[in-house]
């Protein structure tokens, strides 16, 4: 048996589309950047090769700002006052 936590899940290998832009790592350590649309490269000595994402492509300040999104917004503090105040607890009836 694997000794990984997800050993049911299989890596993608050499030949198939790759689905997510990042850096890949075949099975032999070479580590490659890939963008969403390429095939996976086979290794010229070895041929067809797993790859294993290493890391991500996030490129969130494409713009020079921060997304909005991930701003902390000032409306929140009506669903926060309820939650300070020690009997503004929800009773689940576990006392």
């Amino acid at each position: 048996m694997s000794e990984k936590k997800r050993h049911y899940e299989m890596e993608p290998i050499s030949g198939e589309p790759v689905e997510v832009d990042g850096v890949y790592k075949n099975e032999w350590g070479g580590e490659e950047k890939l963008q969403r649309g390429q095939v996976f490269p086979a290794d010229p000595m070895l041929g067809t090769t797993e790859w294993e994402l290493v890391e991500l492509e996030f490129d969130n300040h494409h713009e020079g700002q921060t997304d909005p999104r991930l701003v902390p917004k000032s409306d929140d503090a009506e669903s926060a006052a309820g939650l300070q105040h020690p009997r503004g607890h929800i009773d689940r009836g576990d006392k």
